[in-house]
């Protein structure tokens, strides 16, 4: 029976267990959107993990949707993210740049001067984002041009080397959580009538086209995405998820990626299921689960619903977390208020076993 301590090879990618760090916001990168000495530590802290996923980081300038969040777009980015990905070979582990371009997720306050958020369509989310000045409601978002959407590929492209550059085992792109990838994908956020849009052949073709891009640069073993089907995060509205996501991934079926994560959203575990039977390479998983996702999740290695298990909450609080969940725990409880922003408080300073 495989558990979640044996080893998996990811396309080339060897890890030596099947528990990953999922990808969460910490907003405490530093001037310049570059990863800090404690971002160092704090990676670092959690190489135990058999696959780290990085917070999101943009793709390009403007596709921050959070303050105080890391780039991947500038030399002085690629360099600092070198220290991160040194630290956390050096401890054993494997980790993977999350590329998440926010989209309509955001405001111009967040932005550089001039520049406006943008999207699949010129719908407002609804909703508000925090900002250095308080809370403020999302824009209705610019519209892509054509020739937008296709440069918008060429940046997750190049952010894509540059994570390469950057010593990263590999990428995932963010097609979850109502974040730009999804707002192409959702009907209820893209009312294009153009080939991005309208037909589900119209509105995965944003995905599929960035992804097959990422995979042609990098190779697609280092190549993964992130879904997140029928999830109103963000105040996404996808009524029939599966049609969408069951073509979605017959397109990247054969391709070879190194994985597809799924973040599923509740009662939606048939069509996970669904998805893991048409996708031949690792399931990452991200269950939906009442609390925090716990040692009980274990199980869906066992059982063969998933290859890797994703935690998130548990692993922020609890740097040594393989080893913990492995006796049953005990178990940090994460300290809600030091999630976003701040200093080492509840961001290095959680105690190992």
């Amino acid at each position: 029976m495989t558990t979640a301590y044996d080893p998996i090879d990811l396309s080339g990618t060897p890890l030596a267990n099947r528990i990953a760090m999922a990808p969460m916001t910490r907003s405490r990168a530093g001037e310049g959107g570059t990863p800090t000495d404690l971002t160092v530590e704090y990676y670092a802290q959690r190489a135990s993990a058999g696959l780290i996923i990085t917070e999101g980081i943009q793709p390009s300038a403007i596709g921050q949707g959070y303050p105080d969040t890391p780039g991947l777009h500038s030399d002085e980015q690629i360099a600092a993210w070198r220290k991160v990905t040194d630290a956390v070979h050096a401890a054993g582990g494997r980790i993977f740049a999350q590329l998440m371009h926010a989209g309509r997720i955001g405001h111009p306050t967040l932005l550089p001067d001039g520049l406006v958020n943008v999207g699949a369509s010129p719908v407002p989310a609804q909703g508000q984002v925090y900002t250095h000045e308080g809370p403020l409601d999302f824009i209705a978002p610019r519209e892509l041009t054509g020739d937008e959407v296709r440069a918008t590929i060429g940046e997750f492209v190049t952010a894509a080397r540059g994570a390469v550059d950057a010593g990263f085992d590999g990428v995932e792109l963010h097609g979850a959580n109502g974040y730009l990838i999804h707002q192409f994908l959702a009907p209820g956020s893209n009312h294009r009538t153009d080939e991005w849009g309208g037909s589900v052949e119209n509105r995965i073709r944003f995905a599929v086209e960035t992804v097959k891009a990422v995979a042609a640069e990098i190779g697609a073993g280092r190549t993964a995405i992130r879904l997140s089907p029928g999830n109103p995060y963000n105040d996404i509205q996808e009524p029939e998820p599966e049609p969408t996501y069951t073509a979605l991934v017959a397109e990247l079926e054969p391709l070879g990626l190194a994985y597809l994560h799924v973040t599923e959203a509740v009662e939606m575990r048939e069509l996970t299921l669904a998805l893991r039977k048409r996708f031949s390479g690792a399931l990452v998983l991200n269950p939906a689960t009442e609390g925090p996702t716990g040692p009980e999740s274990l199980a869906l290695v066992e059982d063969g619903v998933a290859d890797l298990v994703a935690y998130g909450q548990l692993f922020l609080a609890n740097p040594d977390l393989p080893a913990r969940l492995r006796t049953g725990g005990p178990f940090n409880e994460p300290d809600g208020a030091t999630f976003f922003g701040g200093d080492a408080k509840g961001y290095t300073d959680y105690p190992a076993l």
